[in-house]
């Protein structure tokens, strides 16, 4: 498990109302908590890691107020590789961050064949690559070598389509 240096907690509150599903802020919480180590590690001098921006095209922009711009059309100009990258002791790290409300399995259709090449690229580039799981029923985040998520991807793509990387206090980090 994984321990950050930041306040945050991620608990969330709950409401009565009925709730639809929404994934608009999934993961935002966690977002925030990593966002936060890292202005820790920077402050800290002890890493330089960034979220990195979402490619997206602007088409259509509406002025409702001259002072305020809303975005009312866009896409996506490239499918994004990993959520965060930088600089630590010298060596480029790179990493995904994924949270789950599920108990013990992170989907496998949560990770896209193009993000997999782009940790394949990194380490082999020797760069220090991994997945951050974040386990919000738990409250517990994990390290998982990226290696270890190749060598599972490419079982994925040989055998069972509906795999899950299951995880137990064992088998990570």
């Amino acid at each position: 498990m994984v321990n950050y240096p930041h306040k945050l907690s991620s608990k969330s509150s709950k409401t009565s109302l009925p709730q639809t599903k929404n994934f608009a802020n999934r993961g935002m919480t966690f977002e925030k908590m990593i966002n936060a180590t890292n202005e820790y590690y920077l402050t800290h001098s002890l890493a330089v890691i960034h979220k990195k921006p979402t490619p997206v095209q602007i088409v259509r922009v509406d002025y409702p107020q001259r002072s305020r711009a809303k975005i009312v059309e866009a896409y996506f100009r490239q499918a994004s590789t990993t959520d965060y990258s930088g600089v630590y002791e010298g060596f480029y790290i790179d990493f995904e961050a994924k949270e789950t409300k599920q108990k013990h399995a992170i989907p496998m259709k949560n990770f896209h064949p193009h993000q997999i090449r782009h940790m394949e690229q990194v380490l082999e580039q020797k760069g220090i690559c991994f997945v951050l799981l974040h386990f919000s029923s738990y409250q517990e985040t994990y390290l998982l070598p990226a290696l270890d998520l190749i060598r599972f991807f490419i079982i994925r793509i040989w055998g069972k389509s509906q795999c899950r990387l299951t995880i137990s206090k064992n088998s990570v980090m």
